[in-house]
């Protein structure tokens, strides 16, 4: 081989890396932000991607997805949105209000796909769910107090013989339903219902002591983002206190949790990666529908039934989607 031939061949083998991270860096760059951490919340990451796959889109080969996880630190979503801006990604999918109040802040023109427990309509985000009317759309998942009262029957289930529950509440979220129907649940359950509140972290120290003092026998933690992020505390809490405990998110539950019930949050981003996709494609967010998450799951820790002396009945077991040895 001549000089000139190997010194042209050289060339065009370290010219070769540049143009493949050229190409690389002009593919779409998704947005993925979630305000808890990816140790905790990976799994919902795997279901948005699977959602992009369904739509034609996989991660390093014809799209970049941009992960930005605020570990609990909900002071730096704004920091994040921005970032994402910035980076100019093509979609930004958030989840919870807080993230997507943050991104929405950061854009106007940026097509946002959300995760929300919130009406959408009511916080201004959407002009309506049929027809969200800008560069908002994604899926709404149930905390509604239906779902609360259920989760009271699941415990009064473990505990039929308790007299007593309680449910921790968060009162500054601006998104707290009403509570008049978890007090007739109970009441028709024979329980007495109190409710404890906090939204700080030393208010759900407090929170737990009081309800040890008071004799509460049974706990409904609210589906609300604040307890979200700090779920590995209050699981602690409640192995602390011996107190039998449900919650919404299947995350308590793997966490050390008792029980859960809720809609799968893996679902819902795997909608929210389907729309992302439809949107890469051409689809224009404002006619776009709000979903509603379809899938719920139930979720039992059976090693904390036991350690808390537990007796699960055969009932509960068979409905169960997931339980933990």
């Amino acid at each position: 081989m001549k000089r000139r031939e190997v010194i042209t061949l050289l060339g065009g083998a370290a010219a070769w890396p540049i143009a493949a991270r050229a190409q690389q860096a002009a593919m779409p760059v998704i947005g993925f932000l979630n305000p808890g951490s990816a140790a905790d919340f990976g799994h919902h990451g795997e279901g948005f991607l699977q959602g992009l796959k369904q739509s034609g889109f996989t991660d390093g080969e014809n799209i970049t997805v941009e992960y930005h996880w605020a570990e609990g630190r909900y002071e730096r979503l704004p920091q994040h949105a921005q970032e994402l801006v910035e980076h100019r990604a093509a979609v930004i999918a958030v989840g919870s209000p807080p993230a997507t109040f943050a991104v929405k802040s950061a854009t106007s023109t940026i097509p946002i796909v959300f995760i929300l427990a919130d009406d959408p309509v009511k916080d201004g985000l959407v002009t309506s769910f049929n027809r969200p009317g800008g560069n908002l759309t994604g899926v709404t998942v149930f905390t509604t107090a239906a779902m609360w009262t259920k989760r009271l029957e699941l415990l009064h289930d473990l505990t039929p013989k308790a007299a007593s529950a309680a449910m921790l509440v968060n009162p500054r979220d601006p998104a707290n339903p009403d509570t008049t129907e978890m007090t007739v649940a109970a009441r028709n359950l024979g329980l007495g219902l109190s409710f404890l509140a906090a939204s700080t972290d030393a208010e759900v120290e407090a929170a737990f002591a009081a309800a040890v003092e008071r004799h509460i026998e049974g706990l409904v933690v609210s589906d609300q983002p604040f307890f979200t992020a700090r779920h590995h505390r209050i699981v602690a809490l409640a192995a602390r206190y011996a107190l039998p405990t449900v919650y919404g998110w299947r995350e308590y539950v793997t966490a050390g949790g008792l029980i859960s019930y809720g809609s799968s949050l893996t679902d819902a981003w795997q909608q929210v990666g389907r729309y992302a996709g439809l949107i890469l494609r051409g689809a224009n967010p404002a006619e776009l529908p709000v979903m509603q998450a379809s899938r719920f799951e139930l979720v039992l820790n059976l090693k904390i039934a036991r350690m808390l002396g537990l007796t699960v009945p055969p009932t509960l077991l068979a409905l169960a989607d997931d339980v933990i040895e």
